[in-house]
């Protein structure tokens, strides 16, 4: 599997999400070529504020694992991490962020947004983490579309 596969797979999840009445965020973890974990918001579903899905993503991964640990792992993630989730990934050692949309597009789009860049975070906190942005960002964006679109949508 590729960059593009792991990617796809966190925006498939983000949809599979949004099929259940979820935000359209997805997320993959991704260790030695091998999915650990690729998860999508959960906060409605589970009434839990911190149930983004680099959050349940890294739970899961840590479970599986049997650690705290994520060394040499690489997080794929449909839209920039937020604050919470940038330190949570920080403090997992994940060493690489892949993500598409930036902050700023999911804010344009509506959702409530620390517009802090990750970029920032790691200077700030001299974080050692390696960040790429915009990796196939317009499939990311279009899920924000597809979101708002939906006649069933919450308010986020």
């Amino acid at each position: 599997m590729c960059n593009e596969d792991f990617m796809h797979a966190a925006i498939d999840k983000a949809r599979e999400g949004m099929g259940t009445g979820q935000t359209p965020f997805g997320a993959c973890i991704v260790r030695n070529g091998e999915i650990i974990a690729c998860e999508h918001n959960r906060v409605w579903g589970e009434t839990d504020i911190t149930a983004h899905a680099e959050i349940v993503a890294i739970r899961e991964a840590c479970r599986k694992l049997g650690t705290i640990d994520l060394s040499g792992c690489t997080i794929y993630t449909t839209t920039e991490p937020c604050t919470m989730c940038f330190s949570a990934i920080h403090w997992a050692r994940i060493g690489r962020i892949i993500f598409g949309a930036s902050i700023g597009d999911a804010a344009d789009a509506g959702f409530n947004e620390l517009t802090i860049s990750n970029e920032k975070m790691k200077e700030m906190g001299e974080s050692l983490v390696d960040i790429t942005g915009g990796f196939m960002r317009q499939e990311c964006v279009e899920l924000f579309t597809e979101f708002v679109s939906r006649p069933e949508k919450k308010t986020y």
